[in-house]
């Protein structure tokens, strides 16, 4: 399954993506995270449900200097193919 996520908060200049690109490497999660220009941070993640349960609640918690005030998730079709979780600029 493959979801896509916009986190709102303090969430960019705090280590989010960097955090993020952990978390799913350790669950196994392919895709991606970028900043927007708005402020918020995107994510598209590519795993099964468990691994995506589990990401989304690191996600919901961020690294300690964040404040995670939304998060919104769908479930999305894509044609891209990940073979990994990488910082997009």
């Amino acid at each position: 399954m493959t979801i896509e996520i916009y986190v709102e908060g303090v969430v960019q200049g705090v280590g989010f993506r960097y955090f993020t690109q952990r978390i799913a490497k350790e669950l196994g999660i392919r895709g991606f995270v970028k900043n927007l220009p708005d402020g918020r941070v995107y994510i598209v993640a590519d795993g099964n449900d468990e691994q995506l349960d589990k990401f989304l609640s690191y996600i919901k918690k961020g690294p300690s200097a964040a404040i995670v005030r939304n998060v919104d998730v769908r479930e999305i079709n894509t044609d891209e193919e990940f073979d990994t979780f990488e910082i997009r600029f």
